[in-house]
C-alpha cells in the first residue's frame, strides 16, 4: 500500500516534540516559512476523496479515525498553540500544501494571535422537562394562579381549566428554558474572550432523554479557565434538582474560533 497523500492535523508556530512512544509513530512535521505543519502520509485506498466519503459511512472507521485526529491535535496542543484542521483534510503534494501556507500566511498569523494563550471550552445545557414540569407552579406565577383557580372551580370547569393549564405548562417550560439558557450563556460569556453559538441537537443525536437548551463554545484565556470551571461547578450546585443539567468539556482544539481567509 503506497502512502502518498498528505493528511494534515494542525499547524504550530513552534517545532513539535514528536517523541517515540507517545502515539506519533506515523506523524511528522513539515516546515514551511515559520509554520510547522503536523501531518502523516496516508493511502488513496482510504483517503482519496471518493474512498473517504465511502469510509465515512463505516461508523467504526469514522469514529476511530476522528478520535485519532483529535488525539494527535490535543497532544500537540499540550506543547503549543495550534490551528487545527478539520478531520480528513488532504493535500496531494508538499507543493500544494506549501502554496496554501503562503497564500494564507497573513490569515494564519491573525488566527494564531487570536487564540494564543486561550482554550476552547464547550458548554451544553439540558433540561429534564418532567422534573421541570413538577416544579412549574413554583417557577411560574401564571401556572400557580391557574392551579389555584382549578382547585376552587366546579368539576366541569376544573376539567376545562386543566386542559388549558396543560398548554400553558408547555409554553411556560419553553419560556423558562429560554430564560435559563440566556442566563447561563451570559454568565459564561463574562469569563470568555469569544463565543460561538451552535445548533441545538435533537435527542436522537445526543442519546439523552433530556432536551438540549444551550450548545455553545467559549474561547477562554488560560488565566481564567479556573474561574470558568468554578462557575460551572457553582451553577451545578445552585440548580441542584431543578432539572437543568450543565455539561462542560475541554479544552478542545479551537475549531470554533479559526477563520482562514485568502490574501486579497
Amino acid at each position: 500500500m503506497i502512502n502518498d497523500l498528505i493528511y494534515v492535523y494542525c499547524i504550530s508556530r513552534t517545532p513539535p516534540r514528536l517523541i517515540p512512544g507517545m502515539g506519533y509513530s506515523t506523524v511528522e512535521s513539515l516546515m514551511f516559512d515559520d509554520f510547522h505543519v503536523i501531518v502523516k502520509y496516508v493511502s488513496k485506498s482510504e483517503f482519496s476523496e471518493e474512498n473517504f466519503k465511502k469510509n465515512l459511512s463505516d461508523i467504526q472507521w469514522a469514529e476511530l479515525n476522528a478520535r485519532n485526529h483529535i488525539r494527535v491535535i490535543s497532544m500537540i496542543m499540550e506543547q503549543s498553540t495550534v490551528i487545527p484542521f478539520k478531520f480528513g483534510t488532504i493535500y496531494h503534494t508538499k507543493a500544494s500544501l506549501k502554496t496554501f501556507i503562503i497564500d494564507y500566511a497573513d490569515s494564519l498569523i491573525e488566527s494564531f494571535n487570536h487564540i494564543e494563550g486561550k482554550e476552547e471550552w464547550s458548554i451544553k445545557i439540558y433540561c429534564d422537562r418532567k422534573t421541570l414540569c413538577e416544579q412549574i407552579d413554583e417557577l411560574s406565577e401564571e401556572a400557580a394562579a391557574l392551579e389555584k383557580q382549578i382547585m376552587e372551580s366546579s368539576p366541569g370547569k376544573a376539567f376545562l381549566l386543566g386542559r388549558k393549564k396543560t398548554d400553558l405548562i408547555e409554553n411556560e417550560m419553553d419560556r423558562i428554558c429560554k430564560n435559563y439558557g440566556q442566563k447561563y450563556y451570559d454568565e459564561f460569556k463574562k469569563l470568555s474572550e469569544s463565543t460561538s453559538l451552535n445548533n441545538l441537537l435533537p435527542k436522537a443525536f445526543t442519546g439523552r432523554e433530556e432536551t438540549m437548551i444551550l450548545n455553545t463554545t467559549f474561547l477562554v484565556s488560560k488565566n481564567k479557565v479556573a474561574d470558568f470551571i468554578s462557575t460551572v461547578e457553582t451553577l451545578k450546585k445552585k440548580e441542584g434538582d431543578s432539572g437543568f443539567i450543565i455539561e462542560a468539556t475541554g479544552p478542545w482544539p479551537p475549531f470554533s474560533f479559526i477563520s482562514i481567509k485568502e490574501k486579497q
